[in-house]
């Protein structure tokens, strides 16, 4: 394949190097958000004494405030501009941060629940405004290796927000067990709670902070505009368009799937591992078994980390769609060897979350901008509605943790 080197950050001779570093800082503040938060289905319902059931509300909640603001996030991109949306994304993520200290004030569990949602609104402007916008920062040939060295720095995010959970908070808690919590009288168990609730909310108030900070930074930086001025929604006519497109309706169905089937294995691996550390063979306490079922996973997000630095690389060479099928190949093949109980937990932390989470290159965006222009805003919005997919597993499985 023939390929010209240029830069992929500037266009007509304009650098976006500022702009680019700003927004691509986005991608890892939600990357910390998302892995920060999967360990608190365990630490809730230990907290508060709650079924596995009801701590997977924590995840419900958090994703379902993506699932509610995709489609208002693409309209009001569409009305203004990507740089508000990023704004009004920032603004919300650390609203909803600070919403944990009268959440803990509180003692209750649903105001949690309320303030995890908030956040993720802002989650979803954020995700569905700094896509296209880093789309646009370039040329249209190197838009997907743009997109995709963007997205590298999601999971050193993420990779932040496990290193912070395991640290600052799991590691921290209360060391009492949740059987033995739950032989505590009510004074004793309203002691350990506010004690615990006080470090969970500590990195949430911290992150606020970063924010806001971030969200000012962004305020006054000149940022480039978007391309078409034209702010009127179409967006009936939009979507009868997108969904003429086959490909679209498979890929949003393919999407469905996939983020249940993701995040189901982010929210309850860490709980698998535990109960695997704590059974004869390993014979740990719950608190040992945690950190190191969490070490594990931190370990999976490094192998992620480097893969999609990888991959960024060999969309150079190769196609999206072909590189997507390797993977899934790959994915599919070191999916048997979860099959062996004794390796499960290794396998699924190392080599499946690799190839598993390597596919997810953001190819439903790709032609966005090379044939649709700014219909990008409504066509990426409409990709998070994928995240039923998220709301019904991890409800539905926490029955059977």
């Amino acid at each position: 394949m023939k390929h010209t080197k240029q830069s992929i950050i500037s266009k007509d001779g304009v650098s976006y190097l500022i702009p680019f570093i700003l927004i691509t800082s986005c991608f890892a503040l939600w990357g910390f958000a998302n892995d920060i938060t999967n360990p608190m289905v365990k630490a809730f319902s230990k907290i508060f004494r709650m079924s596995a059931t009801d701590g997977a509300l924590v995840q419900v909640a958090f994703y379902g405030g993506y699932f509610a603001m995709a489609f208002p996030a693409a309209m009001f991109i569409r009305k203004y501009s990507y740089k508000a949306g990023v704004l009004l994304g920032l603004g919300l993520y650390a609203f909803g941060a600070f919403l944990f200290f009268p959440a803990k004030m509180t003692g209750e569990y649903y105001p949690f629940l309320i303030a995890y949602f908030i956040l993720t609104c802002g989650l979803s402007f954020l995700e569905t405004s700094c896509n296209p916008y880093i789309l646009s920062m370039g040329t249209e040939e190197t838009a997907t290796r743009r997109l995709n060295f963007a997205q590298s720095f999601n999971p050193m995010g993420s990779l932040l927000g496990m290193f912070v959970a395991m640290q600052f908070i799991q590691a921290k808690l209360h060391p009492m067990g949740t059987d033995e919590r739950a032989l505590l009288n009510e004074s004793e168990f309203q002691a350990i709670k506010e004690s615990d609730l006080a470090v969970l909310i500590a990195p949430y108030l911290t992150i606020g902070i970063v924010i806001l900070a971030m969200l000012l930074l962004i305020r006054f930086v000149k940022m480039p505009k978007n391309g078409d001025q034209n702010h009127k929604i179409d967006f009936f006519p939009t979507l009868k368009r997108i969904f003429t497109l086959t490909r679209y309706r498979e890929g949003v169905i393919a999407q469905f799937f996939y983020v249940g089937v993701q995040i189901m294995c982010w929210t309850f691996i860490i709980q698998y591992g535990t109960r695997l550390f704590m059974s004869p063979e390993y014979g740990m306490d719950e608190k040992s078994a945690e950190v190191l079922s969490q070490q594990y996973n931190i370990i999976a997000m490094v192998i992620f980390c480097i893969s999609r630095f990888i991959c960024t690389f060999i969309l150079r060479y190769l196609n999206a769609g072909k590189l997507l099928m390797i993977l899934a190949i790959f994915g599919g093949i070191f999916y048997i060897g979860n099959y062996l109980p004794a390796e499960y937990l290794r396998t699924v932390l190392s080599c499946r979350r690799f190839c598993m989470h390597v596919t997810d290159v953001p190819h439903y965006i790709r032609n966005c901008p090379e044939r649709y222009g700014r219909r990008c805003q409504i066509w990426s919005g409409r990709s998070y509605y994928g995240n039923p997919g998220r709301l019904g597993t991890t409800s539905v499985t926490g029955k059977y943790h």
